[in-house]
This record gives structure tokens, sequence and C-alpha cells, in this order.
């Protein structure tokens, strides 16, 4: 429930995904939303945000440098653009957008901490492979918070122009960006 959770918020936004929709789209009983998640849509938000986050950080520290960090991150992000037809945003980002419900402003609490910590932890990651790539920690990570920005920008961008170019720029100027940033060894 989990993962159809992050994908349906991730194509849908938070607010028109439904519990019915988690339930319907992952093919669990009812009463198991219910039963693993007695917080209700809160808790289901908190941990789609967690399974984002936890999905993201894999693909960081799997990378042996920022630069292959970088490179598979947005051929992952390209990839969901085109095979979902421009649906596919970031799960994160559309949680963070569409918090803050006046009429609820307890629930966005948690979800929203749960999305600066979901940034904070991808920024971190990345930090730390430009620092063991020999970049200056203070200097990376001012580049690890450029990265996760200009990313989480272009994918929104992409997803309303409908069109990839916006990812494909930032890649490439963050690409020349790194690689000069190697080069001051």
């Amino acid at each position: 429930m989990v993962v159809s959770a992050a994908l349906l918020i991730r194509e849908r936004g938070a607010h028109p995904t439904a519990i019915a929709d988690v339930l319907e789209h992952s093919g669990a009983p009812r009463g198991s939303a219910y039963h693993y998640f007695p917080g209700g849509r809160t808790q289901l938000l908190c941990e789609a945000i967690d399974f984002a986050a936890d999905y993201i950080a894999a693909q960081i520290a799997k990378a042996p440098t920022g630069l292959d960090a970088l490179d598979t991150l947005v051929r992952n992000y390209r990839e969901q653009l085109l095979e979902t037809d421009y649906r596919a945003g970031c799960p994160v980002v559309a949680v963070t957008v569409e918090a803050g419900d006046p009429d609820k402003p307890d629930a966005s609490v948690p979800v929203i901490e749960r999305a600066a910590a979901a940034f904070a932890r991808w920024t971190d990651r990345i930090a730390q492979r430009m620092v063991a790539d020999g970049i200056e920690a203070s200097r990376a990570e001012e580049l690890a918070m450029l990265m996760t920005t200009a990313l989480e920008g272009a994918i929104v961008v992409a997803r309303a122009s409908r069109d990839v170019k916006p990812l494909d720029l930032v890649h490439r100027q963050l690409r020349a960006l790194l690689q000069s940033e190697k080069s001051k060894e």
C-alpha cells in the first residue's frame, strides 16, 4: 500500500489520492488500511514519503561519485517522465506543495517534517559523495542543495511543458559545474 500511495501521489498529487485509490491500486483488502495505518491518511502520506526518500537515497548511495549520482538520478527521472507521459513527478514535492490544509493544520505538520527530512537526507548523501570526490565540505553542501533543487524544479517544468528539455538542460549545467569543481582539486 505504501508503494502504491507513493506511485499514485507522484502522478496525481496527494489530495486527489484517496485511501480507496491506494487500496484499489495495491489490491489490498479494505480493512487493511485501518489495520496498517491507524494514523489514517497522515500516516500513509508519511510512509509514502519515507518510501520515496529511501528509494532515492539508495540510488545516491550506490553511485560511486557525485557525477554518477547525478547521471543516475537524471536517467531515472527522464525514464519515468517519458514512460508515464509526463505524469510522474516526485511524491515528496507533491505532498510538500499540497500540505498546509487550513482545515487540518495539525495533519500537515508531520507530512512537512517528513518531506523536509527526505530532502535533507538526499542533499546530505549527495554532499557525502562530493566530499569523497575531493570537493570541500561546505562547497559540497551548497552544490548538493543546488543539485536537489535544480532537479526537482526541472522535473516540475518538464511535466508542465511535457518536454524533457528542462531536465536535460539542468543535467548538462550541473554536470559541467561538478566537473569544474573536480578539476580544482
